[in-house]
């Protein structure tokens, strides 16, 4: 083979990993300050980052067959969809005032998404829910995978935050910070069909997520530092005191562990999901919102805002691997393939 040859074949090469392959053991994470950035997650070790105009992305997702990602843009009152082939930007569509999240359905052929058309940024600590609740509700977004053509808009209550789909995708959950509840709504017509009052339990629900058998959830409370336990009917059925300012909630894949992101406590807690006895603690940088586990399982991501990383940690004995730097804002993280996480899985 000459050299024109042998080098026509290695563009090729190249060509077919950046364009055609479908990226594979990576982590996608979103930067508020306009950056997505993919991490090799076989040498921790950013591959590739993208910063397109006017871009302050939140909430992100992968598509289940890999092929898009979705992000919240911030600013701009849409979401965007990028080609992981090339991380080329593929289209953006509208969604409403101050989007935040984005949540796939268990099929993957809907992407719900929330916004908050009242909502202005205000110090967490002083809770600021109290003087919202007459404000007007938040919305929720429904759109059909992949064409992204909205199907469905209704709304929720206010100041929503975290979203969660039941296991067989008939319910979504809408944590409801402002009313300190848990809305439950029909995912097909939009109509609520429950309010979980967690007023006797603490403050300002922020995650929500379903343990991978449905059998129950787990729910975060920002402001008074609680974990709440759920059963499949949503019926609190145990809490916890959890260190400051929790978040990102997951179980790990067989449902025994409950991990919390407490962003303010620089920790991330393990707890039993039976008892919700405290099993572990590792630290973490400042405000680690979202995390994710590797595809694996081996190891977690935590994606720290206000350090600019993002930490490692091992999955089983808690022990801190690596911190990787050169980051703006970090808010949201998932892998590809898809892995359990605050974000993630199920």
């Amino acid at each position: 083979m000459g050299w024109l040859a042998a080098a026509l074949v290695v563009a090729a090469a190249v060509a077919y990993v950046r364009h055609v392959r479908i990226p594979k053991n990576v982590a996608y994470l979103s930067e508020q300050d306009g950056e997505i950035s993919m991490i090799d997650l076989a040498t921790m070790k950013v591959i590739r980052r993208v910063r397109p105009n006017n871009l302050a992305p939140r909430g992100i997702a992968v598509t289940l067959d890999g092929k898009y990602i979705v992000v919240a843009d911030k600013d701009t009152a849409d979401a965007s969809v990028f080609d992981t082939r090339g991380m080329r930007l593929v289209k953006r569509f509208h969604v409403g005032d101050n989007p935040e999240f984005v949540k796939l359905n268990p099929e993957g052929n809907e992407l719900f998404t929330s916004y908050e058309a009242a909502s202005k940024d205000e110090n967490p600590m002083t809770g600021g829910g109290e003087n919202k609740v007459n404000e007007p509700h938040s919305q929720i977004v429904k759109y059909h995978v992949p064409d992204w053509t909205p199907e469905l808009d209704f709304a929720a209550g206010t100041e929503a935050e975290g979203l969660e789909l039941s296991r067989d995708g008939k319910y979504l959950m809408v944590a409801e910070e402002a009313q300190d509840a848990i809305g439950i709504y029909d995912a097909q017509a939009g109509t609520l069909v429950r309010t979980v009052d967690l007023k006797p339990y603490g403050r300002r629900p922020r995650g929500v997520k379903v343990s991978p058998d449905g059998s129950s959830y787990a729910v975060t409370m920002e402001l008074s530092g609680t974990l709440v336990k759920m059963d499949s009917s949503f019926n609190v059925t145990k809490t916890v005191q959890t260190a400051a300012m929790p978040y990102g909630v997951a179980f790990d894949r067989k449902g025994k562990r409950i991990f919390v992101s407490a962003s303010t406590a620089r920790k991330l807690q393990v707890f039993a999901a039976d008892s919700l006895q405290l099993i572990a603690e590792s630290p973490t940088g400042q405000r680690c919102w979202h995390f994710t586990f590797t595809p694996d399982d081996s190891k977690i991501l935590l994606a720290c805002g206000r350090s600019n990383n993002v930490v490692v940690i091992d999955a089983d004995s808690y022990k801190s691997i690596k911190t990787i730097e050169g980051f703006k804002l970090p808010w949201g993280i998932v892998t590809y393939p898809r892995s359990f996480g605050s974000l993630g899985l199920p």
